[in-house]
């Protein structure tokens, strides 16, 4: 049968001319247009095994098949949000019709309620998707060109050591320690909460962070201080697993109810809780760590990040500061270090 029916919805199913079955819903409950929509597809097969033309795949297709090769990402809940977003615009279009004055309309449209960073981030998991559609999955020939948005730069937010002694004051038990242990390591919020025994060894005074769950897939070393060490030792005795708990449960989030009203009354404004790792970073920086030494620290991947604090520090200028100056007859002297 070429058709038939599940529930309310009608279901294509038909063998091309290479042989291969292709089953799969039409969306409909309307027999003719599922039947129109069978003899189409049945064509478009038929063109691409004897013709050797490229069928004609659906956004809809090219999403499924990103979600499944997707699906390992940290990242992947918050791609589905902004896939809900684009559906809107693009769950009846095939890829070739997806073209620049499109993008531009979707372009538009989020800039009236998003920043231009939110535009960026949707158009280039469009872009992601597309461009896995043209080279890998060769469904199409090519991808529109668009550019993103100009992004306003902006300022690495971090405390003093004062500002941060005053927030710990005023957090409970468990937040205190999750920030004390942040600041000694820099680790990201979920590489805390999901931390456990099992990755701490005190002897050699060193913790890790698996590949599958560090940003940038590889496994990164955490040499822990005493103040990072003196954190783990109070921490012994609650859960059998996990590092840091509540009321001996896992903590599966740190920006708390609980954060926020701590921020408050310690008097700090703009301040997340994935700033403590710039604080610590800043700190480091401060401190003379050079940056080489704080990418491996820091776990990037690559020195882009880890300049975003290099302004923090200028000891490494410090040799070349006296490079101009006046001489005897004030009279501005250039002197080159050849």
């Amino acid at each position: 049968m070429s058709i038939y029916k599940r529930g309310e919805t009608w279901y294509i199913q038909f063998t091309d001319s290479a042989g291969q079955r292709i089953q799969r819903s039409s969306g409909t409950s309307d027999r003719k247009a599922a039947q129109e929509l069978h003899d189409k597809l049945k064509a478009e097969a038929w063109a691409a095994n004897k013709l050797k033309r490229k069928p004609k795949r659906t956004w809809q297709d090219a999403v499924v098949r990103f979600l499944k090769e997707s699906a390992h990402k940290k990242s992947i809940e918050t791609d589905k949000v902004r896939l809900r977003w684009l559906h809107q615009y693009l769950h009846d279009k095939t890829l070739d019709q997806i073209d620049k004055a499109l993008i531009n309309r979707i372009t538009e449209d989020k800039q009236q309620t998003s920043s231009n960073c939110t535009v960026n981030r949707n158009l280039a998991l469009l872009r992601t998707i597309l461009n896995r559609a043209w080279k890998d999955w060769e469904w199409i020939d090519s991808v529109p060109g668009f550019r993103m948005l100009p992004e306003q730069s902006t300022r690495v937010r971090w405390l003093t050591h004062a500002e941060a002694e005053r927030l710990i004051r005023e957090c409970p038990d468990h937040l205190k320690a999750m920030i004390k242990f942040t600041l000694a390591t820099g680790l990201r919020e979920s590489n805390v909460t999901g931390l456990q025994w099992s990755q701490i060894d005190m002897r050699r005074k060193c913790a890790w962070v698996h590949a599958d769950e560090a940003k940038g897939k590889k496994s990164i070393p955490v040499p822990l201080n005493d103040e990072a060490l003196l954190v783990v030792r109070q921490q012994m005795g609650k859960n059998s697993e996990f590092v840091f708990t509540f009321e001996g449960k896992p903590i599966k989030k740190a920006g708390s109810h609980a954060w926020k009203k701590a921020l408050a009354r310690a008097g700090i404004d703009n301040f997340r809780w994935h700033d403590l790792r710039h604080c610590w970073a800043s700190w480091h920086i401060q401190n003379g760590t050079p940056l080489h030494v704080l990418k491996e620290l820091g776990g990037w991947s690559d020195m882009s990040m880890v300049f975003r604090y290099s302004h923090l520090s200028a000891d490494h200028l410090a040799d070349y500061a006296g490079n101009t100056k006046l001489n005897s007859n004030n009279k501005l002297k250039i002197v080159r270090n050849e």
